[in-house]
């Protein structure tokens, strides 16, 4: 049942995009990108979102998400979340006040309308062979659009990493918050619980089940900014980990 579950949400997934991204390149002739974010890009990633939850059984609860800074404040704000699976990555910028930019590989342009999408709506995309010119355009692109009313979301780690691990930490978010003089918000993740790896096979128990449905609860309490970071050095580790918003799987 899991299975043709997956199948269903996926075959969504890359039905609607198309109509969605192609409408979305057809209106970049005549829209600015903060509305072909809210028109078609938000949208879309409520849908995917919502197709996970009805059909997928995924569901999820938010907590405090009026703790976040308003569409109108201006403050720049770099997020910071763990990564394990891809649900966050849709998650994050459908619920978010403000747009977001995403941190990533160039090569995902290539993906026809996906990658034509991304690079209308503004992200950033780096060479990861060139470290240090990876690193300069983030920083200079960074504060572009934060002073758009972006925020810039980048995996600390890097990657996606199995719940419980703790991986390889890169300086890349915190540079970033030092060099514009952005507030840090932490995120901590537990999404792998319930989409674990296939190495993670222990992490399949648990999940919140609701009659004869595989479902899972996503739980994210929200914290008030005061409880990020106003980062003027380089935090030491514990802060650096310290969660601002924590999103966690519940279990039964």
């Amino acid at each position: 049942m899991n299975a043709i579950r997956s199948v269903l949400v996926f075959a969504w997934m890359v039905i609607s995009i198309i109509p969605m991204g192609l409408g979305l390149v057809f209106s970049s002739l005549f829209l600015g990108e903060k509305k072909l974010w809210w028109w078609f890009v938000v949208p879309w990633l409520k849908g995917a979102i919502g197709v996970a939850r009805l059909v997928g059984g995924v569901d999820y609860r938010v907590h405090g998400a009026d703790n976040l800074p308003a569409a109108d404040d201006m403050r720049r704000v770099v997020l910071c979340p763990k990564h394990q699976s891809t649900w966050e990555t849709f998650f994050f910028p459908s619920m978010t006040p403000h747009p977001l930019a995403y941190v990533f590989k160039k090569e995902l342009l290539r993906i026809p309308i996906f990658g034509w999408c991304m690079h209308l709506v503004r992200m950033i995309h780096i060479d990861r062979s060139k470290r240090s010119e990876a690193w300069a355009k983030v920083a200079e692109q960074g504060r572009i659009l934060m002073d758009r009313g972006k925020w810039v979301i980048m995996f600390p780690e890097g990657t996606r990493t199995e719940r419980g691990q703790k991986g390889v930490y890169k300086t890349g978010a915190t540079r970033l918050a030092v060099t514009t003089g952005a507030y840090v918000i932490p995120i901590a993740v537990t999404s792998g619980r319930c989409s674990p790896s296939p190495a993670s096979q222990a992490a399949r128990a648990g999940c919140r089940r609701t009659r004869e449905e595989d479902s899972a609860t996503c739980a994210m309490p929200v914290l008030p900014l005061s409880g990020s970071l106003k980062i003027s050095k380089a935090p030491p580790d514990a802060e650096m980990t310290r969660p601002s918003v924590m999103m966690k799987w519940a279990t039964a």
